[in-house]
């Protein structure tokens, strides 16, 4: 009688940070961002209770913001570098138009590291633009979102983060905190408007979505911001 061979269990999360760092080590302190169709990316991750010690922690986290400004994007997930950890990375520096920060809300965010994130929608307020994702190159869809979301977690000292966020970096935590569900923003976008990125370049990159909607047959939430 043969034995049936067995799978190697998957890698703990403190292997898959180790692992990360070391490839960081090799690469001038950057690493690849995980494509869509990688499991990993429809994880639920695991939050922090101590994997590794502050200082892996903090060297994780320069990794990750180094790698997302590379890439480059505002925000970065534990799982786009092949973590199952609820953690991720944000910082926009919010460079565009008067007229695209007012309609979109989009007044920048300071570098963030945020550990153990949830949030829920406030009020009944929707909004929707394009977004991408690094992790979809090359593509962008229409998501609608709450203008203003309750978000909780702990910053990389361990202090609680306790409040209300809106406009673009509402969509921004709510995006990468999704990640950590194992949630991709193609899950929630309005499929008739995917477009390439060239495309949304060419024709779609304005304040709202509201030209976009037309053309292309979709609707947006009833809201005076879009």
């Amino acid at each position: 009688m043969t034995s049936v061979p067995t799978t190697a269990s998957p890698k703990t999360v403190r292997e898959q940070i180790e692992s990360v760092l070391a490839m960081a080590e090799l690469n001038n302190g950057i690493v690849p961002v995980v494509e869509a169709g990688d499991p990993v990316l429809r994880t639920v991750t695991e939050e922090f209770d101590g994997q590794v010690d502050d200082a892996t922690l903090a060297q994780l986290a320069e990794v990750m913001h180094a790698t997302m400004k590379w890439a480059p994007g505002v925000g970065l997930a534990a799982p786009q570098v092949g973590i199952a950890l609820r953690m991720f990375v944000a910082e926009d520096p919010a460079t565009v138009s008067p007229a695209v920060a007012e309609a979109r809300e989009r007044h920048g965010i300071p570098s963030t590291v945020l550990l153990n994130s949830y949030y829920e929608g406030v009020g009944d307020e929707k909004v929707a633009f394009y977004e991408g994702c690094l992790s979809i190159p090359g593509y962008q869809a229409v998501v609608s979102r709450h203008r203003t979301i309750a978000l909780r977690g702990t910053d990389l000292s361990g202090a609680p983060v306790d409040r209300e966020v809106s406009g673009w970096e509402a969509r921004i935590v709510a995006h990468e905190t999704d990640h950590l569900d194992g949630v991709l923003y193609t899950d929630k976008a309005e499929l008739r408007s995917l477009a390439t990125t060239k495309q949304v370049m060419r024709w779609w990159n304005q304040p709202t979505a509201q030209e976009a909607a037309r053309a292309l047959g979709f609707e947006l939430p009833a809201s005076p911001i879009l």
